[in-house]
């Protein structure tokens, strides 16, 4: 597209050029200006061709990142639900319930170890000399935390979090749970997801349809931005390591 372009000018200046000096003079100021013009529209088009993949990707980079955000908080969200009543939750109204209310168990672990009685005495052996001892892990709960407090951090983003952070865009993610069965083992496995036809839906199509088809380690693959899996064993993100550093937190 660039490419022809810039041959499409070349070609007009090269005729403005010839006119100037092979056709009368009374021709030449309709003509070049018409010229002169198709000139200035392909340079338009090339400044486009040029500027518009840049602002769109400035733009789409701002809005990922927004969006990534709250899908981290959505995997928190869920991982702590895992961690407390086991599997995942389906429905955004019940996982906020569940950080407000819920509270995570503040644990010690201690190793401890004792004379295997009924070993010792079927071989003989006495634990002053040696002999069999148990090893043991102790856990002790030394009190309780709110799981809000713990993940968000005294703030409540995570009532919004199920909101796409995108101007003029009222939807949310979608959001999905449930068991998969894999190689006889069942697991628990969630899906959160929005797609980036809504993410970028004011910007230009041609783009658009593009970045939908991405596949690379750069940048974010398919027409989905995502954070777990129902058809595998995955709670991370579709999103390059770019959107995992600190300024993107």
């Amino acid at each position: 597209m660039i490419i022809y372009i810039v041959i499409g000018i070349i070609l007009s200046i090269g005729l403005v050029l010839f006119l100037e000096k092979f056709v009368p003079k009374k021709f030449n100021p309709i003509i070049s200006i018409i010229l002169w013009a198709v000139i200035v529209y392909l340079g338009y088009l090339l400044y486009n061709s040029i500027q518009g993949p840049i602002e769109f990707n400035k733009v789409k980079e701002a809005r990922y990142a927004k969006v990534i955000k709250n899908l981290k908080d959505i995997k928190a969200a869920q991982l702590a639900f895992q961690e407390i009543n086991g599997g995942f939750m389906g429905d955004f109204d019940s996982l906020v319930r569940f950080i407000d209310t819920a509270q995570f168990a503040v644990i010690q672990r201690r190793d401890t170890s004792y004379p295997d009685v009924e070993k010792n005495v079927a071989f003989g052996l006495d634990p002053q000399d040696g002999g069999y001892f148990v090893e043991e892990v102790i856990i002790d709960t030394l009190g309780f935390t709110p799981v809000k407090d713990s993940i968000y951090k005294g703030t409540d983003r995570y009532k919004t979090m199920m909101n796409i952070p995108v101007e003029n865009v009222s939807e949310q993610f979608e959001l999905k749970a449930g068991k998969l069965d894999k190689n006889g083992t069942i697991y628990s496995v969630f899906e959160s997801r929005v797609a980036k036809d809504v993410i970028l839906a004011d910007l230009d199509k041609d783009l658009l349809a593009q970045e939908k088809q991405v596949i690379s380690v750069d940048g974010v693959n398919g027409p989905y931005i995502k954070v777990g899996s129902m058809d595998e064993v995955d709670t991370s993100g579709n999103w390059p390591k770019i959107y995992d550093t600190d300024d993107n937190q």
